[in-house]
């Protein structure tokens, strides 16, 4: 009897237990299902099933509340820091809550935190009442807010998703609500991808922190779970350029429902186009804050009673009237009489202080002036002449003082340096050899430790007979040194043409020089001043030891004339080339499918060699469907060097010639 009493009490407690789990079990499993999967770029949808079924969105309704308080924010209706205050409605809601106690203050960047990561009740409740006044009045704002984005399937009744009569929504418009979050408000969007934060009175954790961790690319951003609901979850991620967001409503358990959605979010990158022009939804209009009235309801009623009724008064400011101006009063005319005195009382006491400060200054300058009329003529006192310039053709002629036969300074270094002094009777031969030919200097004998050329221009050489002619009037006095063969230097017109000291250096084939002088090792042109024309002119001719038989004489006299034709006709270069043939070579890298591929190869190269390319310009060109990479614009040299230096970093090049 007792074993039969036993078996009957454990067939009971079994039945019991079946029967609670399917009452428990059976709202989850009855909720139905909806999805949709939208590229956040462009809003094209990808996969939908039951997407325009009103059903239960739960903790989803949570991203309106977010969105709304977002947009308070940025049009001054509160601040982050804006403290709000805890009512007894809020700390009497069900389910997930943050803890807050009645009359407690709580700022609204905690509740946001509080109701994006924790999905707490009690913290949507005071942010509906701390932006709208009530909750009704909130509700209504977000119903409008969502018409404005195109959820026409959506209605909200409270501000948290706790199941009631009419608080629907869809997986659409779901869908269409994180995508605006996503884009509206970029700066907040972050919050919805913490895995926890502090919201004021503890850290919350995020309910979406396992989906976060366990999908690549997943940056968002709500769950939603009630029984009548099932469980929901609006995701987001990007990968490799693309932005997908998905949306499941009446998952089984949390763990389906994440990989259900996982799968719905793969299906959008495989199917999503990889180039897509990002075309951000438009934001809704703003709604603004007015003041709100509720009716009261019957006592005994619920939430939201069907009797009570909800007026908005519209308290903005439509038009801004001007101010009246002020009223002027005329001043009287005692007060104007008095004004005028005052004023020409003032004037007529600045006058009087400008002229006795003017009158000390004027008596000075006339006092000046009286004293400069009597001073005496100051007498005008000439400067004497400028002395001439040393190395003046002048300054060699012979003075009284100096004694014929008393050689000068620069003689006696000339003597120094190894030259002789031509005998009074070679004169004669000079006179006779003026008007022949003369003989060349030998300029094919070797010169042998000839000295560096000077960096100074000397008067070019010429003959007895040129000299002559270039001054057929002017007596010229002749100082030679040595006998034989000789170079002669003279003065010179200023537009003769000049040349260089190793154009007046001879070799000879005993290793000695012949060099030609003015004025004993003449100075500087720069230092040297054309004599005037009725003034004698004198010459010094220094030379070495002739050679016998030699023409060289002749060669030399025809290779000055030579020159001085030269200069006579100088070449004018109007444009010089320092380029080896002009940029007209390139340097070219190549075939590629693409115009990425050849874009890339082009910045490979650059990168690799940009010293070689700098000057180089890049350019692509198409030809039966094939991208050809090249750089235009090098000179020979440079297309070369820059083949070289990419073939040996193993890339292909080639030289485009022009």
């Amino acid at each position: 009897m007792q074993a039969r009493f036993g078996r009957m009490i454990r067939h009971a407690l079994v039945c019991s237990i079946l029967m609670i789990g399917y009452l428990v079990a059976a709202p989850a499993l009855a909720a139905p299902y909806a999805a949709m999967v939208m590229d956040a770029r462009n809003g094209e949808v990808i996969f939908a099933r039951n997407h325009d079924t009103k059903l239960h969105p739960a903790s989803l309704t949570k991203m309106m509340t977010l969105y709304v308080a977002f947009e308070a924010v940025k049009h001054g209706e509160v601040t982050l820091d804006t403290m709000f205050t805890t009512s007894r409605r809020a700390t009497q809601q069900a389910c997930v809550c943050l803890g807050l106690r009645e009359g407690q203050k709580i700022s609204l960047r905690h509740l946001i935190r509080a109701a994006a990561l924790r999905s707490a009740n009690d913290a949507a409740v005071v942010i509906a009442e701390g932006i709208s006044g009530s909750v009704e009045g909130f509700a209504d704002r977000m119903t409008a807010t969502a018409r404005a984005m195109g959820m026409s399937n959506t209605t909200f009744r409270n501000p948290h998703g706790l199941t009631e009569a009419g608080h629907l929504s869809t997986a659409r418009d779901m869908t269409i609500l994180g995508r605006q979050l996503y884009f509206d408000y970029p700066q907040y969007f972050n919050i919805f991808s913490r895995r926890s934060d502090h919201a004021g009175v503890a850290t919350v954790p995020n309910t979406n922190r396992r989906f976060l961790d366990a999908y690549s690319g997943a940056n968002g951003i709500k769950t939603g779970y009630t029984r009548a609901a099932g469980f929901n979850l609006t995701a987001s991620a990007e990968r490799g350029g693309k932005h997908i967001i998905a949306t499941m409503f009446g998952g089984s358990s949390t763990a389906a429902r994440n990989a259900h959605v996982a799968e719905l979010l793969d299906i959008g990158f495989n199917r999503a186009g990889a180039r897509v022009a990002t075309r951000a939804p438009a934001t809704p209009a703003y709604r603004g804050r007015g003041a709100v009235a509720v009716a009261q309801a019957p006592e005994g009623g619920g939430d939201r009673p069907a009797s009570a009724r909800t007026i908005r008064l519209q308290t903005a400011v439509r038009t801004s009237p001007r101010p009246q101006p002020r009223p002027e009063h005329a001043p009287s005319p005692d007060m104007l009489i008095a004004l005028r005195d005052g004023v020409e009382a003032a004037v007529s006491q600045i006058a009087a202080a400008t002229q006795a400060q003017a009158a000390p200054a004027v008596e000075e300058a006339s006092t000046t002036m009286a004293v400069a009329a009597l001073a005496p003529e100051t007498p005008t006192v000439t400067p004497p002449a400028r002395p001439q310039d040393f190395g003046a053709p002048e300054a060699l002629t012979d003075t009284p003082d100096t004694p014929a036969d008393t050689p000068t300074p620069d003689l006696a270094a000339a003597q120094a340096a190894g030259f002789t002094i031509a005998h009074i009777d070679d004169l004669a031969a000079l006179d006779d050899t003026a008007t022949a030919p003369q003989q060349e200097v030998d300029t094919d004998t070797a010169f042998v430790d000839a000295p560096p050329a000077r960096p100074e221009t000397l008067v070019p050489p010429q003959t007895a007979a040129l000299d002559q002619d270039l001054a057929p009037e002017t007596e010229s006095d002749t100082i030679w040194i040595g006998a034989a063969e000789t170079m002669l230097l003279t003065g010179f017109a200023p537009d003769a043409p000049q040349t260089t000291l190793d154009d007046l250096y001879t070799p000879t084939p005993g290793g000695a020089a012949q060099i030609m002088a003015q004025d004993t090792l003449a100075p500087p042109p720069q230092m040297v001043d054309a004599p005037e024309p009725a003034q004698p002119r004198q010459t010094i001719i220094l030379t070495s030891a002739a050679q016998p038989g030699s023409d060289s004489q002749a060669r030399a006299i025809a290779a000055v004339s030579e020159a001085s034709a030269a200069a006579a006709n100088p070449e004018i270069v109007t444009r010089v080339s320092t380029s080896d043939g002009g940029r007209l070579w390139g340097v070219s890298l190549g075939e590629f499918t693409s115009r990425n591929a050849a874009e890339r190869g082009i910045i490979t190269v650059k990168m690799a060699e940009a010293a070689a390319l700098g000057n180089g310009i890049s350019r692509i060109r198409q030809t039966s469907g094939r991208f050809e990479a090249s750089f235009a614009g090098l000179t020979a040299t440079e297309a070369e060097r820059a083949c070289l230096r990419l073939s040996a970093r193993g890339m292909d090049c080639t030289i485009a010639h022009p």
